[in-house]
């Protein structure tokens, strides 16, 4: 069932949503059917099902398990090194996705078709019209999107692996896309397609400044992509304005069709636009900067759902209040659905997802265990809630997986999806939380990624991964005679790009604890060390994107994990079953740890990550 959607036609657009949401259940079957029949001669449904055997959705259910990346890896590899796509797909995979998860420090790798771009093409078309529902006008003017490609790499087979973001973008059907009066962007494509960050960033908001008057909304992908790009302009504001006003692009923009694009916009000096930059630039505080830049902007669009959603104050301080529009929900290994109410608050986000995207099922999650305290947007309940599940695991299965439309209001659940790409039953790791129905398709809120304790940008972080990168550092204590006691952690985002920060308490073996003296070089070492033995996404965040800011330590005095410990009983907790969080969000746990600090030490050294490797990341 793969859709078409003329973004320019309201009425008709919004008339197939209110279709596929009504007869959702029969969707969903139709999508099961689709996919079982298209692929049943890969040797992967062969061997759960047999060999010719008919659509039975019990059948199915039944005799192929639900698993995880580690279960479809081994197939996933041998098409990377050239055997045929029939092993997972009846039709020819084309490219494999790299995700922002990864699996022994390697990102996953997803399986991609060409019909699968136009199925993410047909939920691009259908956020405008849906957002044209609450916002008018939008047919007036441009959006100042930044849009970002990443490297990708050659695999064994020849197929590209790349982020599903850099897939769509460098595709024709971005590239080629029909004009749409409702989606027009002030980024010439080749600012978006220039693979240098720094090149694209700077001319993207050049771009941006010189049609001002001209933006009606702003945004990018994620929350902290955007506010990178106002701490890009921050820093170079002054060589912007001087461009504007000379009618010369820097000479440092060296990438030939993206310096012509922007020529092609910049055109003339313009003394006076320049002034007025400089004049709202130069003012000590940032508040409200966006409205004071683009006057006419209606609202940012980018994601602050999930680990974003901490980014909310800071871009509260820098729009002056604008409404966050989230407008839809998507991975790498599916495109699931889309926010019909793009103006609700960020913290009643929910998304509906389409039954035309993918065969979705879902696990029942323990209610206490899908709290948002287990991941990344946790409050002072939830964390201790999280501290004491010592037996749990995070997403750990309830019953049996329910369908779509079985969901219940107020309930949990991890999401299981089958594609039309090569993924069937798989465990997409996003714990789900069901907000309502919107006609017989339920709506959800995203409330955390499994087991993911640390985020800043694309990165994800989990406790294993933590742990891992702990022990290797602390190794560098033991000639100094010192053990490391306890740690924990959090994703300091005060500061654009935020960074991780890790408390040790360490505890002497030669000395008494108030006399403990730690070297200065060994501690920034433990620093670098942290950070080298995390995987390969946080490495590109930190190596390339300079999304992360350098790793810290913070050392805190001898008690403090007691005193931390002492907060949490006190609020209900059990002395028995409680167990130190390997990351903190609250505010008071974080003022508890950083009162008791005696030493802060930063990594003085940016972490390898090599771009044409697998291990590189999305």
């Amino acid at each position: 069932m793969l859709l078409s959607c003329d973004p320019n036609d309201k009425e008709g657009s919004m008339k197939l949503v209110e279709d596929l949401t009504m007869n959702a259940n029969h969707v969903q079957q139709q999508i099961l059917e689709e996919i079982l029949t298209q692929n049943a001669d890969t040797e992967y449904l062969r061997g759960f099902l047999g060999s010719g055997s008919c659509f039975d959705r019990k059948l199915f259910k039944k005799k192929v398990p639900i698993v995880n990346f580690e279960d479809i890896k081994p197939y996933i590899e041998r098409i990377a090194n050239g055997e045929p796509s029939q092993i997972i797909s009846g039709q020819p995979i084309t490219e494999l996705l790299t995700s922002s998860g990864t699996s022994g420090g390697q990102p996953k790798l997803m399986p991609s078709t060409a019909e699968d771009l136009d199925r993410k093409t047909f939920l691009y078309n259908l956020l405008v019209p849906v957002i044209n529902q609450y916002v008018e006008g939008l047919d007036q003017g441009k959006g100042m999107y930044l849009l970002f490609i990443k490297p990708e790499i050659s695999t064994p087979s020849g197929l590209m692996a790349r982020p599903v973001l850099t897939s769509y973008y460098k595709s024709s059907n971005f590239r080629n896309r029909p004009f749409n009066k409702f989606n027009v962007y002030t980024s010439p494509d080749e600012t978006i397609l220039c693979l240098d960050n720094k090149q694209s960033m700077y001319c993207q908001l050049l771009c941006g400044l010189i049609q001002r008057d001209e933006v009606l909304r702003v945004g990018a992908v994620f929350a902290s992509a955007f506010l990178r790009a106002i701490k890009f302009l921050e820093d170079h504001w002054q060589e912007l304005c001087s461009n504007i006003r000379s009618g010369h692009v820097s000479d440092w923009i060296t990438e030939f069709s993206c310096r012509n694009s922007v020529l092609g916009i910049l055109r003339l000096p313009n003394l006076e636009l320049a002034d007025l930059i400089e004049s709202e630039c130069k003012v000590k505080s940032w508040e409200g900067i966006i409205k004071r830049l683009w006057p006419r902007t209606k609202y940012i669009d980018v994601i602050v759902t999930g680990s974003m959603a901490q980014y909310i104050p800071t871009l509260d301080f820098y729009s002056g209040g604008l409404p966050l529009v989230s407008t839809m929900y998507a991975s790498s290994e599916c495109y699931f659905g889309i926010n019909l109410n793009p103006l609700s608050e960020p913290s009643s986000v929910s998304y509906t997802l389409l039954p035309n995207m993918a065969y979705f099922e879902f696990l029942p999650v323990d209610k206490n265990s899908g709290q948002e305290g287990d991941g990344v947007s946790c409050n002072v309940d939830s964390e201790m809630n999280y501290s004491i599940k010592e037996n749990k695991e995070v997403g750990e299965e309830k019953g049996e997986a329910v369908d779509l439309t079985q969901v219940k209001p107020g309930h949990y659940y991890e999401l299981v999806v089958t594609t039309f790409t090569g993924l069937y039953r798989y465990r997409v790791g996003d714990i789900l939380m069901v907000t309502g129905f919107h006609n017989n398709a339920p709506q959800f809120r995203f409330v955390h990624r499994q087991n993911v304790v640390l985020s800043i940008d694309t990165d994800k972080t989990n406790e294993e991964d933590l742990l891992r990168a702990v022990t290797e550092a602390k190794l560098l204590l033991d000639p100094l005679g010192f053990l490391l006691t306890e740690y924990t952690s959090y994703a300091d985002t005060s500061s654009i790009p935020g960074h991780y920060v890790l408390f040790w308490e360490l505890k002497p073996i030669r000395q008494k604890p108030e006399t403990m003296e730690v070297d200065i070089a060994v501690m920034e070492e433990c620093c670098s060390t942290v950070e080298q033995s995390l995987d390969s996404v946080y490495r590109r965040c930190r190596s390339r994107d300079r999304s992360i800011g350098p790793l810290e330590i913070r050392v805190v005095r001898h008690g403090t994990f007691d005193a931390l410990m002492d907060f949490f009983v006190s609020g209900g907790s059990s002395v028995n079953q409680y167990k130190t969080p390997r990351c903190v969000k609250s505010q008071e746990a974080i003022k508890i740890l950083d009162s008791r600090v005696e030493g802060r030490f930063m990594s003085k050294r940016v972490p390898s990550w090599d771009p044409y490797s697998l291990e590189s990341g999305s």
